[in-house]
């Protein structure tokens, strides 16, 4: 790389580390500072970090994949991990979430079912899911740092070496700031990667014509809907891609070519991933940390903005140059084309000096967003929901905030071994939304709306989805089918399991029905707390949130295709996407925020008191 360039990513870590410093001084006070930031930002700073944690390089390279592959169509192939899930969090489950003021997803657990000996089994099934959870993502980010770094520097040795070298600096970062450095690295992220979407969109658009594009992609590439069988034809261009689309999955394939079907299918699983709640990552912990339940809704807002406008921007471009310039050297490639190349590739040979630099610096900080944002949450569990609950509950704050440090070195190494067993950005990501993701679908939904689900039969939900995901590592099935199998198992274990126990206390699930009001069946319980106190009222929300939520999701895709459109130079297509965003904010407008009214006061778990 040229001097400019490497002046420019030197000065960004040496930004981070003054950053890391200053953010160690923050965090040190105790548990909360440091895994929360003692609940002091606000919801507009959260929200600029929760979405730009969701900004990964690996992920990067996947939807450049996609996109180059299946064009605008893959933007419904997005509903894979769902993005659309922030919706729902926006709509209500983040005020909901938010309600229980604890720690971690795990704390959470008491919220919903108490003390019992169900609730003990509940927590200890949320602790192992976040830990496999947390490891799953950490390889994932592994695997796409390697491949994304090694392109820059002269050294020829293996992807793994390059990406051990930064999860280990990066790890340091992490470990001494806490959430602070989070937050504060995930500021700094989204500032370079407006600047870097707003590059590489530029510079496509000055170096490359419609004409070039379209003259590189089969006819329909650019057509955002299909029918029910998918039509592009990649033969003339590069055959192997039909391959690729069309054949099963067992046979080298995506198998998408019934497209309309297995679209549905991902909109039924987002749907239901969608209604669990957040998965206990760092999405969780983002909520905890607002002030009140208004601005959870109100962060999350943010969080949507910013994670799809300017990531779709730089996606697009990038896609756009890979199509321009390496269409020829991909067909080369023949049945061992890697996608995974586009990336590296069109930074290092077509952006300009100066450029460069920034862009590099700007995914190597989205690498860092989420691979913190990750360490934290699964440092959290460690110190949070083990050695606090189970080893000493009296610990002084000094000693959680430095075995904070410890588990969160641990969990990188961690990372670092579960990584080098991976053996590609596509495979790691398909495990994560086809198996991982699915197996915390379904006591996660029954919790929320079911007043007779209970501490059991979360736990035998849990542990059958996640044994499920873990099997079908070696499996060869179909990501959509592998949802739908684990989803299934995880749903009769959950149900049966409950069924052949006694429910949670009437103190318990009252306390939880009045603190966090959610509707759904509660039915036997409004009818107790409405014995207890004659003025109280249920949750009458659920059609204004539907509605919500169906105009949220037109409003979230125009996010997403409006730059793709500047990108491919598809005036038309651009401002029809940019008219329906700008009419669906005016309806959420009226229909959502105007029915936030004023924050909340903080509420209490239900170990206070079911009367608090």
């Amino acid at each position: 790389m040229h001097p400019i360039d490497l002046t420019i990513i030197t000065i960004y870590l040496l930004l981070m580390a003054a950053v890391g410093w200053w953010s160690a001084t923050k965090a040190s006070k105790n548990a909360e500072s440091y895994f929360l930031a003692g609940k002091s930002l606000p919801w507009w700073i959260i929200g600029v970090a929760h979405g730009s944690s969701g900004v990964d390089i690996t992920g990067t390279m996947w939807f450049v994949m996609m996109l180059y592959i299946y064009g605008v169509k893959a933007t419904w192939l997005l509903w894979v991990w769902p993005l659309f899930s922030v919706i729902f969090r926006m709509m209500y489950l983040g005020t909901w979430v938010r309600r229980s003021n604890v720690l971690t997803g795990a704390e959470w657990m008491r919220t919903r079912f108490g003390h019992s000996q169900g609730a003990e089994l509940a927590y200890i099934s949320v602790v192992v899911y976040a830990m496999v959870h947390v490891v799953g993502f950490l390889s994932y980010a592994f695997r796409g740092i390697g491949e994304f770094t090694k392109p820059f520097f002269p050294w020829d040795v293996r992807d793994e070496y390059y990406a051990t070298g930064m999860l280990l600096v990066t790890g340091i970062y992490c470990v001494v700031g806490g959430m602070y450095s989070v937050v504060m690295n995930d500021l700094i992220q989204f500032v370079l990667k407006v600047v870097a979407a707003i590059a590489i969109v530029v510079i496509a658009i000055q170096l490359i014509t419609p004409a070039q594009i379209m003259a590189n992609v089969p006819v329909g590439w650019d057509s955002l809907f299909f029918g029910a069988k998918l039509t592009l034809d990649w033969g003339s261009l590069m055959p192997q891609l039909n391959s690729r689309i069309y054949n099963p999955i067992g046979e080298g394939g995506d198998g998408y070519s019934l497209f309309a079907f297995f679209t549905s299918m991902l909109f039924l699983k987002g749907v239901l991933v969608s209604m669990a709640g957040p998965t206990p990552n760092y999405a969780i912990q983002h909520i905890l940390s607002t002030k009140s339940p208004r601005e959870a809704a109100l962060e999350n807002m943010v969080m949507a903005f910013v994670s799809l406008a300017p990531r779709f921007l730089l996606i697009a471009g990038i896609t756009v140059l890979g199509i321009a310039f390496y269409s020829k050297d991909l067909a080369a490639m023949g049945a061992k084309v890697n996608f995974e190349k586009i990336l590296p590739g069109v930074l290092r040979d077509h952006v300009p000096v100066g450029f460069k630099g920034v862009l590099i610096a700007a995914l190597l900080a989205s690498f860092m967003s989420t691979f913190v944002s990750t360490v934290n949450s699964g440092a959290a569990y460690m110190v949070n929901d083990i050695y606090k609950r189970y080893i000493n509950p009296d610990a002084p704050a000094k000693r959680m905030v430095a075995l904070g440090w410890a588990t969160s070195a641990g969990v990188v190494v961690m990372g670092i071994l579960f990584g080098l067993a991976t053996k590609s950005v596509h495979g790691v990501t398909e495990w994560i939304v086809s198996a991982l993701v699915p197996a915390f679908v379904a006591p996660n939904v029954l919790k929320w709306h079911w007043w007779r689900f209970n501490g059991y039969g979360f736990f035998a939900g849990m542990v059958a989805g996640t044994g499920a995901a873990i099997l079908k590592l070696a499996l060869n099935i179909h990501p959509v089918f592998a949802f739908l199998l684990i989803l299934a198992i995880s749903f009769a274990a959950s149900i049966i399991a409950c069924l052949l126990t006694k429910p949670e206390s009437d103190d318990v699930l009252m306390s939880f029905y009045r603190n966090v009001r959610p509707w759904g069946a509660w039915g036997p319980i409004y009818r107790k707390c409405l014995a207890v106190d004659p003025a109280f009222q249920p949750n009458r929300e659920f059609s204004r949130d539907m509605f919500n939520i169906a105009v949220g999701l037109v409003w979230q895709t125009s996010l997403v295709t409006a730059p793709i459109y500047l990108a491919i130079q598809h005036w038309n297509e651009m401002w029809v996407s940019v008219g329906v965003c700008v009419v669906t904010s005016a309806i959420l407008k009226f229909t959502w925020y105007d029915k936030l009214g004023p924050g909340e006061m903080y509420l209490v778990a239900p170990s206070d008191g079911p009367g608090k």
